[in-house]
């Protein structure tokens, strides 16, 4: 009777509370990248971070059968909000409503909207008694998204082809300016998810041709999945991904890394198996993946044989004899070009892998073990470099890890230690602790050695693959209040081995410190400063050994932001970012200004920005999130002097189909030719506009 007191006293105090920043069921995209990413580089980093997020959106945790494992995965509460959610629960039993959560300690309003889009209290009882085949006939969750986007001026790879000297025409695009995407997919949370992805980039020919591997859309992904058969926690077929441990071996998944959220990034969560419905065309599994449960143990099983695009070439040895090998694999997706064409699915990739896992029953332990065997169709071998003479070769690989967790009240404990065929092992070990209600620390250590092999691996690290690293991490973030937040992160690290653009071993640290200042829901201002130090070499200088000579490059970046909620319906937000790059006694400097307005009337949404920049080179050039139609992304590198806007429209026509519509255009003042190669334009303008439609069925 207590508890239902409480509940009632909630719910009325709820009602007198501000209204959210938006709606129960959405997740406010914008807010997660400005805290996850404090600096936001190349959208090809972003994708799958998307769809991980998609991921955990349509999956919520449920709350009363949630694991620490499973809330540390969301990134948002730290080690006293997840003790403190557990010790509740023990006190006062299961939770009956999601306004429950108010009255756990250190759960204040912000956190709890923040968690309110991956968390539910609903149960499947009554659905899952009913045939697979009338679930899926019935389930609400299903949709399909067609997306339409494309740039108006003219590249020079659609022009018409210029003729050389030796009567051949130069290469060009052999499709249309237009990217066409779509998706179709009907789910229901931990029971059943099916579903494909199709995907046209621009450039490339709508055609279909079963000698060039081209079936109309240039890629399609395509999964099946069952979720609690009894003992059979999921089973997929298709397309998927993987994650378990540190991602030494399987580091698939919502991988975040170094950002304005000091603490809980740094770790990885054992998430499992997921189905991928991305559409990059690599790093995904193409087969089948199960999932078994024994008591307190999982056992995962990993079978994939998919295509994937290389370039091939034949080398003869001294007998003469000839061999195809792998030179390099094609991570782009393009096939725009007979070049490119050539490429597609010219190699086979076999995956045989499994995990192992123990969770102790009070919830607080557990250990794991990882193994994959890699298989190419065609051996291995790059075309050498200085600095890439203990990368992968050869036809097999196979790595293995051991990986463990264990919570001790506010401490969280992770680590785990792989080694690969070749003998290079990988160390990542940290700790996540809330010192006080006020404090909290993390501490990361990692080792990548220099011929250390993974490529599914996407642990903590400073370059974009865990090889050839070592470095410290430490992070600190103090709340006092609700109104006032001070985070840092400094990362020591070093890189014993040659990198490319840096032909000897090297080192360097990183640190950013964000002060957020919240006077009241309305408003939220942060200022941000971020050093990054770094070697590379001085190719300016003249000499044969000039490229084996480096200098240490400073660059500093700060932004200033302002967000304020005029009502329920206006809002703005306003920026000042820079940055200043020194580079062998040469100093370049950089800075946006961008003003945005929005607006919702639930039926309708509109969104605007206006940015001024102005670089001196690219390496200050300006990244911002820009808002986009629903689940894409935009994040231009701002660089040289000019001005962008867009323009981003929603409406809702009725509750099954939504629309959307957007406009961006980029002018510079400092040229009159945009980009390189068959990618140049002829002018200093640079439009493009989307077009989204989803259509929710059984509405």
């Amino acid at each position: 009777m207590t508890k239902w007191i409480l509940i009632g006293i909630l719910v009325l105090v709820s009602l007198e509370l501000p209204a959210q920043t938006y709606r129960k069921g959405e997740i406010n995209i914008e807010a997660f990248i400005e805290e996850l990413f404090a600096m936001q580089q190349g959208e090809e980093e972003f994708e799958d971070m998307y769809e991980s997020l998609l991921q955990l959106f349509l999956n919520p945790i449920h709350l009363n059968k949630t694991t620490p494992e499973e809330l540390k995965s969301i990134f948002i509460l730290n080690p006293y909000q997840i003790n403190s959610f557990f010790t509740y629960k023990e006190s006062f039993g299961q939770l009956i409503s999601i306004y429950e959560l108010q009255a756990i300690p250190g759960f204040d309003m912000e956190t709890i909207y923040k968690i309110l889009p991956f968390v539910t209290l609903s149960e499947n009882e009554g659905f899952v008694n009913r045939s697979l085949l009338k679930r899926i006939k019935t389930e609400r969750d299903a949709y399909f998204i067609f997306r339409q986007n494309r740039v108006w001026e003219t590249r020079r790879g659609f022009t018409p082809p210029d003729t050389l000297s030796n009567g051949r025409l130069t290469s060009r695009y052999l499709g249309d300016p237009n990217n066409l995407y779509a998706r179709f997919r009907i789910q229901h949370s931990k029971d059943f998810s099916l579903g494909f992805t199709i995907d046209k980039d621009p450039g490339e020919e709508f055609v279909w041709d079963p000698t060039t591997k081209r079936y109309g859309f240039n890629f399609l992904s395509y999964h099946f999945t069952l979720y609690n058969q009894k003992k059979w926690k999921a089973i997929l077929l298709g397309d998927f991904q993987a994650q378990f441990g540190q991602g030494l071996v399987y580091g698939a998944g919502f991988s975040v890394g170094k950002g304005a959220e000091t603490i809980t990034t740094v770790r990885r969560s054992s998430i499992g198996l997921r189905p991928y419905t991305g559409a990059m065309e690599f790093g995904f599994f193409r087969g089948i993946g199960t999932t078994y449960q024994e008591g307190n143990w999982t056992a995962t099983i990993i079978a994939s044989h998919a295509p994937r695009d290389g370039r091939l070439q034949i080398a003869v040895d001294t007998l003469e004899r000839e061999e195809i090998l792998i030179s390099s694999l094609q991570l782009s997706g393009l096939h725009r070009t007979p070049t490119e064409i050539a490429y597609k699915d010219q190699i086979r990739e076999s995956n045989l892998g499994g995990n192992l896992q123990f969770n102790h029953p009070n919830k607080k332990l557990q250990l794991g073990f990882n193994s994959l065997f890699t298989r190419f169709s065609q051996r291995f071998q790059r075309n050498p470099q200085v600095y890439n003479q203990f990368e992968f070769s050869g036809q097999e690989n196979h790595i293995h890890s051991t990986y463990f967790s264990y919570n001790f009240q506010n401490y969280f404990f992770f680590g785990e230690s792989a080694v690969s065929k070749s003998g290079g092992t990988g160390h990542v070990i940290g700790l996540m602790s809330s010192l006080s209600k006020a404090v909290d620390l993390s501490i990361l250590w990692r080792k990548f050695d220099r011929n250390f092999h993974t490529f599914y691996g996407n642990a903590f690290s400073e370059n974009t693959r865990p090889i050839n690293e070592e470095g410290i991490y430490i992070g600190l973030n103090f709340k006092p209040s609700i109104r006032y937040n001070w985070s840092f992160y400094y990362d020591q690290f070093k890189f014993p081995w040659l990198k490319f653009r840096t032909y000897a071993p090297s080192e360097g640290h990183e640190w950013l410190s964000r002060f957020t200042y919240r006077p009241s829901k309305a408003v939220l201002l942060f200022a941000q400063f971020r050093e990054e130090s770094k070697s590379r070499n001085i190719s300016e200088m003249l000499g044969p050994q000039s490229t084996y000579q480096l200098a240490v490059g400073k660059k500093w970046n700060y932004v200033i932001n302002l967000d304020y909620r005029i009502n329920p319906h206006w809002s703005i937000k306003s920026r000042v970012m820079g940055s200043r790059f020194d580079f062998n006694k040469q100093v370049s400097n950089g800075y946006a200004i961008s003003q945005d307005l929005n607006a919702d009337f639930q039926k309708w949404r509109i969104s605007t920005r206006f940015v001024l920049f102005d670089t001196d080179d690219f390496d200050n050039r300006q990244y911002i999130y820009e808002r986009n139609v629903l689940w894409a992304f935009s994040i231009p590198a701002l660089h040289g002097q000019g001005m962008r806007y867009y323009l981003l429209g929603q409406y809702r026509v009725n509750p099954k189909l939504t629309l959307w519509a957007r406009f961006g255009r980029t002018t510079y003042t400092d040229r009159e030719q945009i980009g390189s190669g068959l990618q140049t334009i002829a002018g200093n303008t640079q439009t493009e506009s989307t077009f989204q439609l989803r259509y929710q069925f059984n509405r």
